[in-house]
């Protein structure tokens, strides 16, 4: 049985964050960790945008915040995000890791030290190689990786890359990801 999902994405990624959201069942029975490249000083809209279509609730977390079944916690803009032991969330303003704050790569990495085995990391569409390591980290820790097909992408160097550093449990079409997840722990 899984204890969380992560999902990475940049450029591209919206429109299958939303459909992914819209998609699961309202008693979904796991957290939902959501590390997107987003503009640095645009604070709000996005979580709203998220929202009006997800079935479950969209939480901008703060630091330290509990993580909960049930619920998807949106990497806040210009901070990374990191899972820690006891299952609660850390938020940091170090420096940049692929150009990126937040980082998928270091929400992958310390999701994968925490859940291990019991981690679904996916990687969406992007323009960079932002969550290919991050992927790998899932790998060596036992959980399941997914990447999105890099033909279903509008930019695949985030998915290729993550295909280049690892060996990927499933290549998915959007279509897939979404009744992966809807079968998720039945």
């Amino acid at each position: 049985m899984y204890k969380a999902v992560i999902i990475g994405g940049s450029a591209g990624s919206f429109q299958i964050i939303i459909r992914i959201l819209s998609s699961l069942p309202a008693n979904f029975p796991l957290p939902l960790l959501l590390c997107l490249h987003r503009l640095k000083h645009v604070r709000s809209g996005f979580v709203e945008a998220l929202s009006i279509k997800s079935t479950i609730p969209i939480i901008e977390p703060d630091d330290k915040e509990q993580i909960k079944p049930g619920r998807a916690y949106l990497a806040p803009a210009n901070y990374h995000m990191f899972i820690e032991l006891g299952n609660r969330i850390a938020l940091s303003t170090e420096e940049s890791v692929n150009h990126s704050r937040p980082s998928i790569d270091l929400s992958f990495i310390t999701a994968a030290q925490v859940y291990r085995e019991k981690l679904v990391g996916i990687i969406l569409s992007g323009a960079n190689k932002d969550g290919a390591y991050g992927l790998k980290k899932v790998n060596d820790f036992g959980g399941v990786t997914i990447v999105q097909d890099p033909n279903e992408c509008q930019v695949k160097t985030m998915t290729e890359s993550a295909l280049k550093m690892t060996k990927v449990h499933h290549v998915f079409s959007p279509a897939e990801i979404v009744r992966f997840l809807q079968k998720i722990n039945k």
